[in-house]
């Protein structure tokens, strides 16, 4: 859990990674004008990119599969796929 600035809590993931020497120096700079660790500098741009990221796509199977009208033309597909008939 990580505190913000209105002592809210919310969950974070730990996650490491390989930086260049020039892109760390250029972080720590960055920190320090921005009186912030290099830490809250990196959540910030991920937060910018992942905003751009698109929507995740619906994960359930069958839920979004089929005809567009169905709802409003649901008498006609039954129809069409002799539902209901023995």
């Amino acid at each position: 859990m990580r505190k913000t600035n209105f002592n809210v809590y919310r969950a974070v993931r730990k996650t490491s990674l390989y930086i260049e020497t020039e892109v760390d120096r250029a972080l720590a700079r960055r920190a320090a004008a921005e009186g912030i660790s290099k830490a809250e500098v990196i959540r910030r741009a991920l937060s910018v990119a992942a905003e751009a990221a698109p929507p995740p796509r619906p994960s359930a199977h069958g839920v979004f599969d089929g005809p567009a009208d169905l709802s409003v033309e649901v008498d006609r597909h039954l129809a069409d796929t002799s539902f209901g008939e023995a």
